[in-house]
């Protein structure tokens, strides 16, 4: 009675390890993050804000990631979060602004959203100490992403000197705002491997670049006050007044049509209207709290 019984049980056992062994599998849990095309990190340390470096993430999905895609990015939990999280449908296009999710994970803000189109912009500032001339500042690319090409941007901050970054950046260029950047491309990156970036310099002066390469305000009136050369008039042959008379009459000439346009326009100038405070300069539409980017145009807010 007692085998007959045992054997009743192992029967019972084994059908259920084969009930499971073949039963559905349920869905796949995620696994990551989706895999990029392109990754550029750029550090621009003093740029706008004194003792703080500003890091700028300009990531492109790879082409076969589906929309809208899930997205996880990690940042250092001393930035105290992102600035700006906006989204484009083209590399150059205008930037909107992405809500997004945020939360502490040990030494770091981890920011959720969905991703609606190909490429991504991620702002945010973490501090860099300025009480020495001799500074240094270290971002470690967390890694969860793999990339099929990552690319690093290091902007030299005006009047610094001895600037060092590891890994090493060959490519130095001067961009339109006067200021150095130093730029190299790293390759692929596997899903996995974090990337310091490692940049040290000396600076002397405590105001960030921005405020020290804006023009003085008198130099740019002055610039803008002086008129340029005016080329030499001169007489056509066989003129039957003096040079000195046909020069005269060509700036009274001018001076009275000027005079009649400038006329004309003022009174057919629309009115202008004072945009409500901290309104988009470039089309007026009221920014909300948060907004790093206007949510109609794109345009960068100050």
């Amino acid at each position: 009675m007692t085998n007959r019984l045992m054997q009743l049980l192992a029967g019972t056992f084994r059908l259920l390890a084969l009930a499971l062994a073949l039963a559905p599998a349920g869905a796949p849990a995620q696994t990551g993050n989706p895999r990029l095309a392109n990754l550029a990190i750029e550090l621009w340390p003093e740029y706008d804000r004194a003792g703080a470096v500003l890091v700028i993430l300009k990531a492109e999905l790879a082409p076969e990631v589906k929309l809208p895609a899930p997205v996880q990015l990690r940042l250092p939990a001393s930035s105290g979060g992102p600035a700006a999280v906006a989204f484009s449908s083209a590399a150059d296009g205008n930037l909107l602004n992405l809500k997004h999710e945020r939360s502490v994970a040990g030494e770091a803000i981890v920011v959720k959203f969905e991703l609606p189109e190909r490429f991504l912009h991620v702002e945010f500032y973490d501090p860099v100490a300025t009480v020495l001339p001799a500074r240094s500042y270290k971002y470690a690319w967390p890694g969860n992403f793999a990339a099929s090409r990552v690319s690093v941007v290091v902007q030299e901050p005006a009047t610094s000197s001895n600037l060092e970054v590891e890994p090493k950046l060959d490519l130095i260029s001067t961009g339109r705002d006067g200021l150095r950047y130093h730029a190299a491309e790293l390759g692929a990156r596997e899903d996995g491997k974090p990337l310091a970036v490692s940049v040290r310099y000396t600076k002397l002066d405590l105001r960030p670049s921005a405020e020290i390469m804006k023009p003085k305000a008198g130099e740019a009136k002055a610039a803008a006050a002086s008129p340029a050369p005016a080329a030499p008039a001169t007489a056509p042959a066989g003129a039957p007044f003096p040079v000195s008379a046909l020069v005269l009459l060509a700036v009274a000439l001018l001076a009275i049509g000027g005079l009649l346009m400038f006329l004309w326009w003022r009174g057919r100038a629309p009115k202008t209207q004072a945009l409500p405070q901290g309104a988009c300069t470039r089309c007026g539409t009221p920014r909300r709290p948060g907004d790093r980017f206007c949510a109609r145009c794109g345009a960068k807010l100050g």
